[in-house]
């Protein structure tokens, strides 16, 4: 132990001897001289000691009053973080529930629930199987149009295969036109972002902005489901036909919550459904 620690220590043991003795002859005291002797403590002797006393009170007060504007900044700055992602969510939900209103019938609502990997956008897994009315092949749409369609199905969960997948593919037909195609995701350095119109006729011409939704046919998509706009042109196959870029209506991997069709929808059922969208 060191010479200052061994005299810090001798000063601390006599203080509180000190403390002692002066309590024991106060209390020794008759009443009468015991509490201005007390007081005269206070004033002098003990004085120091509840300067630090009070200090010491202080300063844990104002500890627990910065703690406690620390927190208040956090959970502020982690609401002001979290605000817009909120709204969005709200957004959509709400989108949801318009939409589940103008269908009225026939569909099944499911959360999509996260998954880590490279299949995320590609393929989606659903909160709703065969308990719930889930059915293979069953639509899969947004309250902007089409996300995918169902590929299997277990009791209480489902696989969507996303628009955005290599192998999914779709008939379209142009909104208020009878100008037909296939629809599907663009490969290569837009993989999974655009869609592609292809085998338009020739002579059939679209503008930028042109919606393109579900024709129906192919037994698995009912008619008027939107897929997206028209971007721009893309190829033409020796006068044949035309490839048309598609900026589409619902990104896969940004859907949270859905809603699986029945099987059993038709076009007229729809029509009124996404009025967004021109009719076809």
């Amino acid at each position: 132990m060191a010479l200052g620690d061994r005299s810090g220590t001798r000063l601390d043991t006599s203080l509180f001897l000190t403390c002692v003795l002066l309590s024991l002859i106060a209390l020794a005291l008759p009443e009468g001289l015991r509490a201005p002797f007390s007081s005269g403590l206070r004033r002098t002797v003990l004085f120091p000691l509840l300067t630090l006393e009070r200090r010491s009170v202080r300063s844990a007060e104002n500890r627990v009053q910065l703690d406690a504007l620390r927190a208040e900044r956090d959970s502020l700055a982690l609401r002001a973080h979290l605000a817009p992602e909120l709204l969005a969510e709200n957004a959509r939900l709400r989108g949801l529930l318009a939409l589940g209103g103008r269908l009225g019938h026939g569909f099944v609502t499911a959360e999509v629930l996260h998954q880590a990997g490279v299949s995320d956008g590609l393929t989606l897994v659903l909160s709703a199987g065969a308990a719930d009315g889930v059915q293979v092949l069953a639509p899969v749409v947004a309250p902007a149009g089409l996300v995918g369609m169902v590929r299997t199905v277990d009791r209480r969960t489902s696989v969507a295969l996303a628009w955005s997948h290599p192998d999914f593919r779709a008939s379209a037909v142009v909104a208020g036109a009878r100008v037909f195609g296939i629809v599907a995701a663009r490969r290569g350095e837009a993989a999974g972002e655009v869609m592609e119109l292809r085998g338009v006729p020739y002579r059939d011409q679209l503008a930028p902005g042109t919606p393109v939704v579900t024709s129906g046919l192919g037994g698995v998509f009912p008619r008027g489901i939107p897929l997206g706009t028209v971007a721009g042109a893309l190829s033409e196959s020796a006068g044949w036909e035309r490839t048309y870029l598609l900026r589409p209506a619902v990104h896969p991997a940004e859907a949270s919550h859905v809603m699986v069709l029945s099987r059993g929808r038709t076009a007229d059922t729809l029509s009124e459904a996404f009025t967004d969208m021109p009719r076809p």
